[in-house]
């Protein structure tokens, strides 16, 4: 079994164990343990699931807005502000003036931003193929 299978099957048994636990809280659980996959792949980079994320969506989006990328995500205002302060301070994305108008400042990737997601890229489709074999095991996904 490879050491993704084996993190996974951890992950997984840690989920099933407390099987008796209402939906939501087993739900939690599984949500938690998704993305804990995903940190430990990415942390090799410097970058967080959360941050992979956003880096992706803008990478689709850009320019984009702010309140753009709340509405995609379904995130609240101040919990956007805190995710993407942290991308703008690493230097990954940046305002692009040329596009702003009194009411919205729309961001898009540095060249850092987008090197950042290529070099990360297979960590990420990695994390995804484990986190699909834990979904399969856990019954979340036919084979």
């Amino acid at each position: 079994m490879s050491s993704a299978s084996e993190e996974s099957t951890a992950l997984g048994d840690r989920i099933v164990a407390e099987s008796n636990d209402n939906v939501l809280m087993r739900t939690r659980r599984l949500s938690r343990a998704v993305t804990e996959i995903y940190d430990i792949k990415l942390r090799p980079f410097g970058i967080s699931a959360v941050q992979f994320s956003l880096l992706e969506m803008i990478g689709r989006m850009e320019p984009t807005t702010r309140a753009a990328i709340a509405r995609k995500q379904e995130l609240d205002k101040s919990t956007l502000t805190r995710d993407l302060k942290s991308i703008f301070l690493e230097g990954w994305v940046k305002e692009v003036q040329e596009r702003a108008n009194g009411r919205s400042r729309p961001i898009a990737l540095t060249k850092a931003g987008k090197q950042l997601l290529s070099d990360a890229q297979s960590a990420w489709l990695a994390a995804q193929d484990e986190v699909k074999f834990l979904l399969r095991k856990q019954g979340f996904i036919a084979e």
